[in-house]
């Protein structure tokens, strides 16, 4: 694992690519009586950019978590807030005490030995640099830092609605990124994150009755025990009334950990695979759920590895915590239990997570839809084969939200950052629907088969790394031999819609002649089936020109005749079919209805005496 993670950093080093790196140590002392936790941060920033630097920022998240935050001003203002942290009329986060708010504030910060001047603006940490880092260079940074865990509203907190003490993500003063676009110090109001890829060593002291699971392998399981300990071994009596934990997480770019003194600890060592650990609520309710996590966590495991690419680390857990479900480096947290179907729906789509963001880190307050809509294509595909749901269209609910919003008039382009959605609605479907749309329309593009290549290929090239969505394009221009710039830029950067229709069919002696029309600004390759009297069927394939290529033929067992490219600008297309008008019963633009087509109505034309269109 170390190998492939350092062949992968070296590769990305000798290219004009170049990604930033830290190394972290912290040593930190929670008091499960008041929440409160100091901890001390040795962080060592290696600076791979061209640029010299004179400026960092940490992002200080608990900081959101108190009233007049900029969290709290948005869940004021936006039309539609997250029920979860909205209650009685008014957001949650303002009705917080002093002992329930979360704060995170460094009480001491120096670069190389020399203190350094600081600010705290919020959820973000400014800090100007006692000395410049220059390209290529190093230096180390040495923060003592005090913090408060919040009541749990979103993500991170204490005390859950399933009573799981401490769910505690973003707790930790966490360097922003810098990259080829510059910093991206985002305040936190309520979207994801983006992080510096690099190694953590934490060594976490809290109250030895608490069970913790989380981010990073633990370096002394024996000692700690809670299930941890290799068989046989047996575990000292702990004298004191606290214990140690100590992790080590390799090339991550976050590291979450979760406690409770009444945590089950299940583990399963997958034959050919990593160590799968579950952490639970020693609960009745809970119990029956969480069995039935765990061999279906293995299987999506499995399916994930065959797919996209092998799981580059040694363990994944998965964890009874937080406020729903929140993917995490090697790590999930997940509410509930007493609702089987949603517990193991949100392990596989937060385990899917673990490629798509966790080993393929983009920056989800600019391209959230790389995250949330390829996980939700890949955990769509998934569910539907381990959970043998055997559904003709795995993304029909993610078309259905797609449409929905384009009928809201509420669309905003995905390119639109996280945190600038005119409300969650929009952001939601944005990010998981029309983004798990974007792979599955892709493979109506370029084809199917091609489609999976692209995401083993994308997976395989950029791991490891900080993708942009011009770096999925460009794969499945390599893996196709198309050009698909039309397709990203209108379906990401635009709300451009996609509506094609049948406008005529006509007699044209023993021929018929067929009239299509392009009414949405968004272009599209077009598959167009017909239906004959007498039971036969065909294709007909009308690429677009801008495309510069065509796919194979989706199906094969039909002949298909390839018609000449349709250029977008031209509104209107039409071609001839050699058999006449009585002969025919339907025809339909995109029989897979994988094509984002915003009016099916018009995709079809039926003779006057059909009734139903029939199965192809």
């Amino acid at each position: 694992m170390f190998f492939l993670v350092a062949s992968t950093l070296v590769s990305a080093q000798n290219t004009s690519y170049w990604q930033q790196h830290v190394d972290y140590a912290m040593e930190v002392d929670m008091n499960v009586e008041n929440f409160q936790y100091t901890g001390t941060q040795k962080l060592v920033y290696t600076n791979n950019s061209p640029n010299e630097l004179i400026r960092v920022y940490y992002h200080l998240y608990f900081n959101a978590f108190q009233p007049g935050s900029e969290m709290d001003m948005r869940l004021n203002s936006i039309a539609d807030p997250d029920g979860r942290m909205w209650v009685d009329g008014k957001s949650r986060i303002s009705q917080l005490s002093e002992s329930e708010i979360g704060y995170l504030h460094p009480t001491s910060l120096a670069q190389d030995g020399n203190p350094v001047n600081y600010s705290e603006e919020g959820t973000v940490l400014v800090v100007e640099l006692a000395k410049p880092i220059p390209p290529g260079g190093k230096t180390t940074f040495q923060m003592e830092f005090k913090g408060q865990v919040p009541v749990q509203i979103r993500r991170s907190g204490r005390n859950n609605k399933d009573g799981v003490a401490l769910s505690m993500s973003q707790w930790y003063p966490k360097l922003a990124e810098y990259d080829f676009e510059g910093w991206h110090a985002d305040p936190y109001i309520a979207r994801e994150f983006h992080g510096v890829w690099g190694d953590f060593d934490v060594k976490l002291t809290i109250d030895k009755n608490y069970t913790v699971g989380g981010t990073g392998y633990l370096q002394n399981p024996n000692e700690i025990g809670h299930g941890y300990e290799a068989p046989g071994t047996k575990v000292p009596k702990v004298k004191g009334k606290t214990l140690t934990w100590h992790f080590k997480a390799p090339m991550v770019h976050d590291f979450m950990w979760a406690a409770d003194p009444e945590y089950v600890h299940d583990s399963l060592q997958m034959e050919d695979g990593p160590t799968l650990h579950f952490l639970y609520k020693d609960d009745p309710k809970f119990k029956d759920t969480w069995t039935k996590v765990q061999p279906l966590t293995e299987k999506a495991m499995r399916f994930f590895n065959k797919n996209i690419g092998e799981y580059p680390y040694e363990q994944y857990s998965v964890i009874q915590g937080g406020d729903g479900g929140m993917e995490y480096a090697m790590a999930t947290l997940i509410t509930g239990g007493d609702k089987e179907g949603s517990v193991i729906g949100t392990m596989i789509h937060e385990l899917a997570h673990s490629w798509f963001q966790h080993v393929l880190g983009t920056n989800e307050a600019k391209h959230e839809w790389m995250d949330e809509g390829f996980t939700s294509f890949v955990s769509a595909l998934c569910s539907n084969e381990i959970r043998e749901q055997n559904k003709a269209n795995p993304f029909e609910n993610s078309y259905n939200g797609y449409y929905h919003l384009v009928k809201s008039g509420q669309e905003m382009p995905q390119a639109a950052h996280a945190d600038r959605y005119v409300n969650n609605m929009a952001y939601g479907i944005s990010a998981y629907s029309k983004g798990a749309v974007f792979l599955s329309q892709l493979g109506y593009v370029i084809g199917q088969e091609k489609l999976m290549e692209t995401l083993r290929k994308y997976y395989e090239d950029f791991k490891f790394k900080h993708p942009v969505p011009n770096d999925i394009k460009r794969t499945a221009e390599k893996v196709s031999g198309m050009e698909l710039d039309w397709y990203l830029t209108d379906w990401t950067q635009t709300t451009n819609t996609i509506d094609y229709s049948i406008k005529e069919v006509a007699a044209d002696g023993a021929k018929t002649k067929v009239f299509l029309e392009r009414i949405g600004l968004m272009p599209m390759p077009l598959d167009i089936l017909i239906v004959y009297n007498d039971g036969a069927q065909e294709t007909l394939y009308a690429p677009l020109r801008m495309m510069r290529g065509e796919k194979e033929n989706p199906y094969p067992q039909l002949k298909r005749t390839v018609l000449e490219d349709w250029p977008w600008a031209s509104q209107n297309y039409g071609f001839t079919i050699d058999k006449p008008l009585e002969s025919i019963k339907a025809i339909m633009i995109d029989p897979s209805q994988l094509m984002a087509d915003v009016n099916q109505e018009n995709n079809v034309w039926r003779a006057e005496t059909l009734e139903t269109m029939p199965k192809d």
